[in-house]
């Protein structure tokens, strides 16, 4: 069985930068981040496959960066350039390799505010 404990998030001042981890404990495969804003549907943000192949949103391409440790079995949000449309709770997801399930993080609430 696959757990994520996500770390980072906080409140930010708009143009700011953050970063979030989350590691994982079990056979991973692709990890990625999502996030859900009030009132909206959770949404992929970016995702990194388990030979590092990247995927992002639209909304945060050039702005956001994934990577990830495989020794560490982690995964990373680099957010930069921070805008008030960033907020929301994002949640750090990851596939069983074993298994194909999907697992999701606790999820870390970021807020871009003045």
């Amino acid at each position: 069985q696959v757990r994520l404990v996500e770390s980072g998030g906080g409140l930010v001042q708009p143009g700011g930068s953050l970063g979030l981890s989350c590691a994982a404990s079990g056979s991973i495969g692709a990890m990625g981040w999502y996030r859900q804003a009030p009132g909206k549907q959770r949404e992929v943000v970016a995702r990194i496959s388990s030979g590092g192949s990247t995927y992002y949103a639209v909304s945060v391409k050039g702005r956001f960066t994934i990577s990830r440790d495989n020794a560490k079995k982690t995964v990373y949000l680099q957010m930069n350039s921070l805008k008030p449309e960033d907020t929301a709770v994002y949640y750090c997801n990851a596939q069983d390799i074993t298994t194909y399930q999907i697992y999701w993080g606790q999820g870390t609430q970021v807020t871009v505010s003045s």
